[in-house]
C-alpha cells in the first residue's frame, strides 16, 4: 500500500470535508439510489461528518496496522445494524473514488486512484470481516 500516496492525496482532500462528503453523497445516491433507504433516518450533516472522522482516521492509522485493523473490524461491525449488506461495499468505493477524483483534479492520477483502490479494497474486507464475526 502506497501509505505516503494516500496521506498525500488526502491533505488535499481534508481542506474541504463538507464539499467532499456533499459530493460523496450525491454520487452514491445518483449511482446507487438503492442505498438511499439505509439513510432514512440520518442527519446527513452528522453522518458526513461521521464519514469523514472514518477516513481520517483510516488514513491518519495507516502506520498503525494493529490499531487500523480492530477499529475497522469494529465499524464493519456496526455498520449490521444500520442494514449495510456486503454488496454495498463495492457501491460505496466505487463512489468514494468518484469523489476523489473530483476533489483531486488534476492531482488524480492512475497512480493515486491505484493507491485508493488498493486501501479502499483492504478497508472494505477488514470491514466484511468484522461483520462476519458478528454473523458467525
Amino acid at each position: 500500500m502506497n501509505i505516503e500516496l494516500l496521506e498525500q492525496s488526502f491533505s488535499t482532500v481534508k481542506a474541504s470535508s463538507a464539499d467532499f462528503t456533499k459530493t460523496f453523497y450525491a454520487n452514491l445516491f445518483a449511482d446507487y439510489p438503492e442505498v438511499e433507504p439505509l439513510f432514512a433516518n440520518a442527519h446527513m450533516e452528522a453522518q458526513g461528518q461521521k464519514l469523514f472522522d472514518s477516513l481520517v482516521l483510516t488514513i491518519d492509522s495507516l502506520r498503525k496496522p494493529d490499531v487500523l485493523t480492530a477499529t475497522l473490524k469494529g465499524l464493519g461491525t456496526r455498520h449490521i445494524k444500520y442494514g449495510v449488506l456486503p454488496q454495498h461495499y463495492p457501491m460505496v468505493g466505487s463512489s468514494l473514488l468518484k469523489s476523489l477524483e473530483s476533489a483531486l483534479g488534476t492531482d488524480w492520477t492512475e497512480e493515486v486512484k491505484q493507491a485508493w483502490i488498493e486501501a479502499y479494497t483492504a478497508v472494505a474486507q477488514l470491514m466484511l470481516d468484522g461483520a462476519d464475526k458478528l454473523e458467525s
